[in-house]
């Protein structure tokens, strides 16, 4: 693969992105459903390559020609089949690089109860998951035991993990994970947001809200729902940091991008030559040999913004950089994991894919609607909300969901929803336990995970209803 492939397959990648975000200016109905310009760029991609116009054309009894194998050379293809991988230990690096990070007893104070009750979100997948696969998928379809956990990896981790946790899958014997990880996480955006605002409609119409007062106020502005900020809104994208002429910001900030991943990668191998030299020469069981670098990744960001909170007297690390960093990340990880989207593997699973997101769009909606009033003793359906949309799959859908629901923050659920994730992305949603999940399974089989998880669940939506929910 040439050098110059790698930078025209960049190249073709911003320019698809860029028609994904023109075809949403022209489209009320994906401005209305807040459906990303990665995304639908991702779709473009897809349709435009050999999974779909490729075999339309190849069936058209024109294979052969210059299109039968789609719009993309597979030199291209291959590029950004490796994006994924690459991009999801910059996003997760970046995570909490540029946040002050708090004292556990302010955390847990302020965010608390949505902590507890995303854990049980998170727990509950993997426990319905495993159920689901253990019942009915294994029995019936012949599916590999290890999809018990595709429902949390997707719609709690997002595309992002989805996306991390090929090598993982292929590893293991089980590589058609992955692109039903990637249909699911698909699947969690785009019935989060759709339910999400169903939801909303509920609850303000049956006085479970404490901000809207009626269905009428659940509304974004028509800049809002574009995509594009008034000139005169328009602020910076960060804080210059560093004079240019010493080193360019955004730089220094990638720099330390590389700094968080190059924590997480030494963690990552020292566990690894522990296992060797421990428990693995003993049980042949190399768990963390499989582990993606991402979630440590993570925490080497945690331990470098621990370290900067104290020792750079001068500040240089600018949140706004880094969130720009990490959204640049996002966007490549999602346009360039849709576009190389394998539907015949979806097609030939596809009644796994259907029991599978089924299972995870009704327990979500449970446990929202269920759990959120008797967990969260004060504004529930705004705190839980965030939690919902976040459980179907992106971070960015909850915070969505949330400023919709409370679009002046007058109830605490931003605040405690960005504390949360401090005791929560470690662990689920694309943390250690997510990451580890997989080979779990594999090694231990469904029943222990399933133990675990259950038992996890029950705790964590005990300490909701009987200590939070009591306040």
């Amino acid at each position: 693969m040439s050098a110059a492939m790698i930078g025209m397959s960049f190249l073709v990648l911003g320019i698809v992105l860029l028609l994904g975000k023109w075809i949403r200016l022209m489209s009320p109905t994906l401005q209305t459903l807040f459906i990303p310009s990665s995304l639908i760029g991702g779709f473009l991609a897809l349709f435009l390559g050999s999974e779909v116009m490729g075999n339309l054309i190849s069936w058209a009894g024109y294979s052969g020609t210059f299109l039968s194998e789609g719009m993309f050379p597979e030199e291209m293809l291959n590029v950004w089949k490796a994006l994924p991988g690459i991009f999801i230990s910059i996003i997760f690096a970046t995570l909490f690089l540029g946040k002050k990070i708090p004292g556990i007893r302010e955390v847990w104070h302020i965010a608390g109860p949505q902590i507890a009750h995303g854990q049980t979100i998170a727990w509950g997948q993997y426990v319905f998951g495993i159920l689901a696969t253990i019942l009915i998928l294994s029995p019936l379809y012949g599916i590999d035991p290890m999809a018990g956990a595709l429902i949390e990896i997707s719609f709690e981790g997002g595309h992002g993990t989805a996306a991390g946790m090929a090598t993982t899958f292929e590893e293991l014997g089980f590589a058609e994970a992955a692109d039903l990880a990637l249909g699911l996480a698909t699947v969690g955006i785009l019935f989060g947001v759709v339910f999400g605002i169903v939801l909303l409609n509920y609850g303000a119409r049956n006085g479970k809200t404490q901000v809207l007062k009626n269905p009428s106020q659940i509304s974004l502005d028509e800049k809002r729902q574009t995509g594009i900020i008034d000139f005169d809104a328009r602020e910076s994208a960060g804080m210059i940091t560093t004079r240019p002429e010493s080193i360019e910001p955004m730089s220094l900030h990638f720099a330390y991008v590389g700094v968080a991943i190059g924590i997480g990668y030494m963690i990552l191998q020292i566990l690894i030559k522990i296992e060797e030299a421990t428990w693995g020469q003993a049980t042949g069981m190399y768990l963390l040999a499989h582990i993606p670098l991402f979630p440590l990744a993570m925490i080497g960001g945690i331990i470098l913004q621990a370290f900067l909170d104290r020792f750079d007297v001068h500040q240089t690390l600018d949140r706004g950089l880094m969130m720009r960093i990490q959204g640049l990340s996002l966007d490549v990880l999602i346009t360039s994991a849709i576009a190389t989207l394998s539907l015949s593997v979806i097609g030939n699973n596809l009644m796994p894919f259907v029991v599978l997101a089924t299972v995870g769009i009704v327990w979500n909606i449970v446990a929202f609607l269920f759990l959120g009033p008797r967990m969260m003793p004060s504004y529930w359906f705004e705190r839980g909300i965030g939690n919902f949309g976040q459980s179907m799959g992106m971070t960015a859908s909850g915070l969505l969901l949330m400023r919709i629901a409370d679009p002046d923050n007058k109830s605490p659920a931003l605040e405690g929803f960005g504390y949360k994730q401090l005791l929560f992305e470690p662990i689920v949603g694309g943390g250690v336990f997510t990451a580890a999940s997989v080979p779990l399974i594999f090694y231990l089989g469904p029943t222990p995970v399933l133990i675990l998880a259950t038992f996890l669940m029950l705790l964590w939506g005990g300490l909701g209803i009987f200590y939070f929910g009591r306040k």
